[in-house]
């Protein structure tokens, strides 16, 4: 038997234990050929409540644990994913579509995350606070409790486990759901690592399930704090279910980010800056560079270089074949990205490369002449598609860039840095990278948007712990005071 055998979790879910679920199961589907890779279970809503109970009573005990005893949990997951990366590594290029680099890229991320964590659990419960009476004034961090955390299926394993990791390290237990597309590296290979790990039963619980499930982990009693990865349209919707049932929540929703080459760029290395951005996995991250943003002066040089990069990437299988793009999702997916090319070509765009599929292949598509109302430069499209706008001037460029309701990631590309970070100030955005282009992601630093892109950075050290514990304020006093009555 494999590390990550589908044997372990074939029509189960994991909750504490490899255990059959109530809402039947479904295939694990490799996306570029069909092939059923195993099963899952599939959860409904009465397994969200048992496993929060469940969460409930192990994370008391979890949270009386010492930090090194935490620490070492942590520590002892890097190492097994590290030591398994090359097996976790293909869950994720089957069942994902990503190509083995980006694979690679997910799995190294998942250890740092567990790295990071470990290093977390080390941090300082809180401060001593200034007061104006003769007493002792604390500021303690505890843990929330039970934190539910509810991942996309596009780079699940990172997006699972940036939250699962911290929120584990501080003290509490996780409820996770995980896209049913990609139930493995969402969650049951995450829920592998920390059973082989030592974590003690009961603390995390994995349970692949669609949106009555989703729901259900947003409104039980015993899960105080969500964090949620996808789209902002389900984000609205998350928070607005969060907030009548006054609990905190954590939204990285989605982005449709611009790519801002200006007139003293470093042409060719933009123009690669750009493709990467555009068509890395498919261009379903959250980060990918949407708008491409190109000064008149060079943008018919641009885009014929572009499209050139575009119709010469190798689309097909990335588990068996030496390609650039795998396969999107799913047959939706690629219907949506095709109707906005489409709706965009109609709408008087000119398609400079692409535009076509085969299957879930969708070649990777560059769209000139394109006019900010059109649909896939307005929109966020989560494919391959790089849509062209001109700009004749720096205020233009920040005119178009800031015209959006995203704010996730933000590319400028210039042969003058400091230029280039003065120009990011007037365009409001969540990250921002001068001189690379917009898809970036390190455990270490702080990730999230604005506007319509989420809630504001999190990720990183001091954003987990807002995110994942309470402020508690103690105070000590060597005798009781009196008081006038």
């Amino acid at each position: 038997m494999t590390f990550f055998d589908a044997a372990l979790w074939d029509g189960k879910v994991f909750t504490g234990d490899w255990t059959t679920s109530s809402g039947g199961s479904t295939e694990i589907v490799e996306k570029a050929t069909g092939t059923v890779l195993g099963r899952t279970g599939v959860a409904d809503a009465g397994d969200v409540a048992l496993a929060a109970a469940a969460a409930a009573e192990a994370q008391r005990a979890w949270a009386a644990t010492s930090f090194e005893e935490r620490a070492a949990v942590l520590r002892r997951a890097g190492a097994l994913i590290e030591a398994n990366a090359a097996e976790l590594r293909d869950w994720v290029v089957r069942e994902t579509g990503a190509v083995p680099g980006l694979g690679d890229f997910a799995v190294g991320v998942a250890t740092q995350e567990c790295y990071e964590a470990a290093g977390l659990a080390h941090r300082p419960a809180g401060e001593i606070l200034q007061s104006n009476q003769p007493r002792l004034s604390l500021l303690k961090r505890v843990p929330v409790g039970v934190v539910g955390v509810i991942s996309p299926f596009n780079v699940p394993l990172i997006l699972s486990i940036r939250s699962v990791a911290p929120a584990l390290a501080l003290g509490n237990a996780v409820v996770l759901k995980p896209d049913l597309r990609t139930p493995v590296s969402g969650g049951l290979a995450i829920a592998r690592v920390f059973a082989e790990a030592g974590l003690p039963p009961g603390l995390l619980h994995v349970l692949p399930g669609g949106a009555e499930v989703g729901s259900a982990l947003v409104t039980e009693p015993a899960i105080r704090v969500v964090s949620f990865t996808g789209s902002s349209a389900t984000g609205r919707r998350v928070a607005e279910l969060a907030a009548r049932h006054l609990k905190r929540v954590h939204l990285e929703l989605g982005g449709n980010s611009a790519l801002v080459v200006l007139d003293d760029a470093d042409l060719e290395r933009a123009v690669s800056a750009g493709a990467w951005g555009s068509f890395l996995h498919q261009g379903q991250i959250c980060m990918t560079a949407g708008r491409h943003l190109v000064h008149e002066r060079i943008a018919d040089d641009y885009v014929a270089a572009l499209a050139e990069h575009a119709d010469h990437l190798p689309v097909g299988d990335p588990f068996t074949g030496q390609v650039a793009l795998g396969p999107l999702v799913d047959e939706g997916q690629r219907d949506k990205v095709h109707a906005l090319v489409t709706a965009t070509v109609d709408a008087g765009a000119r398609l400079a490369a692409g535009g076509k599929h085969e299957g879930l292949f969708y070649r990777p598509t560059v769209l000139d002449e394109v006019r900010t109302d059109m649909p896939a430069y307005a929109e966020e499209v989560f494919g391959p598609v790089a849509p062209v706008v001109r700009f004749g001037s720096v205020d233009e460029a920040v005119s178009l860039a800031a015209d959006s309701s995203y704010g996730l990631s933000l590319s400028i590309l210039t042969g003058d840095a400091m230029r280039g970070l003065a120009l990011a100030e007037r365009i409001p955005s969540g990250i921002v990278h001068i001189n690379d282009q917009t898809v970036n992601d390190e455990a270490v630093a702080p990730f999230g948007g604005v506007l319509d892109s989420g809630t504001g950075a999190r990720f990183g050290g001091a954003g987990n712990l807002d995110a994942f514990t309470e402020q508690r304020w103690i105070t000590l006093r060597g005798d009781i005071p009196a008081y006038p009555f």
